[in-house]
């Protein structure tokens, strides 16, 4: 992704900077990754909290998706996420499929109320966590090949959707305040 041609909607797309791949990570960076991600179903179900059928059908930044979208978004881009550890786990180098986002939230299931995506979002956190949270260094040192990014390590992965989620609850958290 690059920058846009205007900064105000920039910060809307990225209010917490953009993703920052490192080569390795700490333990103590790969546990908060881990309890970051434990943590997302419950923050976005607190913003969530109170928003109505008018605010899901709004978008949430100026030339975005609607809330409800970005709700659903959070979830596909999250089960591909548990998908893609589970692979990288399991396969020698995976070449992992990547996904049209904008075309996935323009599928009938984004019309879902945003709590059946967050139901399943706490499901797969609960699932990715726990898989995260038993898996050894040599565990996360195991690669996948992502067609657009390359190879990437399951801790880089880790830390790409513990990243990932904390963001899109921030536009989110945004959207309230404008409202």
């Amino acid at each position: 992704m690059t920058a846009s041609a205007d900064p105000h909607i920039d910060a809307y797309r990225f209010p917490l900077g953009r993703f920052q791949r490192q080569a390795t990570y700490t333990a103590e960076e790969r546990a908060s990754h881990v309890a970051r991600i434990a943590e997302q179903p419950a923050a976005l179900a607190e913003v969530l909290d109170g928003l109505t059928e008018a605010d899901f059908a709004s978008p949430y930044r100026p030339g975005g998706w609607t809330v409800g979208q970005l709700v659903h978004h959070i979830a596909d881009s999250h089960i591909n996420a548990y998908i893609r550890v589970k692979l990288g786990l399991t396969e020698e180098t995976p070449t992992i499929k990547p996904y049209d986002q904008d075309a996935w939230v323009s599928l009938a299931d984004a019309s879902l109320p945003p709590h059946v995506s967050l139901a399943l979002l706490a499901a797969t956190h609960v699932r990715l966590a726990t898989v995260l949270g038993s898996m050894v260094p040599e565990q996360f040192a195991r690669q996948i090949m992502h067609p657009e990014s390359g190879v990437m390590t399951l801790d880089q992965v880790a830390a790409l959707y513990a990243w990932h989620g904390d963001p899109h609850i921030a536009q989110l958290r945004r959207y309230r305040e404008r409202r």
